[in-house]
């Protein structure tokens, strides 16, 4: 059986990592289909604009089960740059193989290997198996509550 490979993102990755995304905003976030166009923009973004974030991906016997977004941002107190952890997800086949885990320590890793203040996530209240892996991971609740407005 051939291991999990945590790794950037890369060009010739979209296709599937188009296709791991929908699952992740269709199906378990059951929002609308994105426009393919869109999509595949933010991904190509990011792999175009080094600067604003990145994206790595868990492979599994040339096939891409999960993946993890880091968007980069700024902390004015400690005057660095900081990452939000913005998606971390793995495709129902492939969870249990300790997948989520490998993408959140590769994300970490990258933030502390790159002097980067914090890495930031926020998860629903109700998903307690992704509350289980970040408190298992070493995370910690926030004492900054969360405010959002469309």
């Amino acid at each position: 059986m051939e291991e999990l490979t945590i790794r950037p993102a890369e060009e010739q990755d979209i296709p599937k990592l188009y296709h791991l995304m929908t699952q992740y905003i269709v199906d378990f976030y059951k929002q609308p289909e994105p426009h393919e166009a869109e999509l595949k923009n933010l991904i190509q973004h990011l792999q175009s604009h080094p600067e604003s974030g990145l994206q790595f991906v868990a492979e599994k016997e040339g096939e891409i089960v999960g993946f993890a977004t880091l968007y980069y941002t700024f902390s004015t107190l400690q005057v660095k740059r900081a990452a939000i952890l913005n998606d971390l997800f793995v495709s129902a086949e492939a969870r249990g193989q300790k997948a989520g885990e490998q993408l959140f320590a590769k994300c970490l890793a990258h933030v502390r290997e790159n002097n980067f203040a914090y890495m930031t996530w926020e998860t629903a209240k109700d998903n307690f198996v992704a509350q289980g892996l970040y408190n298992k991971m070493g995370g910690r609740q926030s004492d900054w509550l969360v405010y959002e407005i469309e």
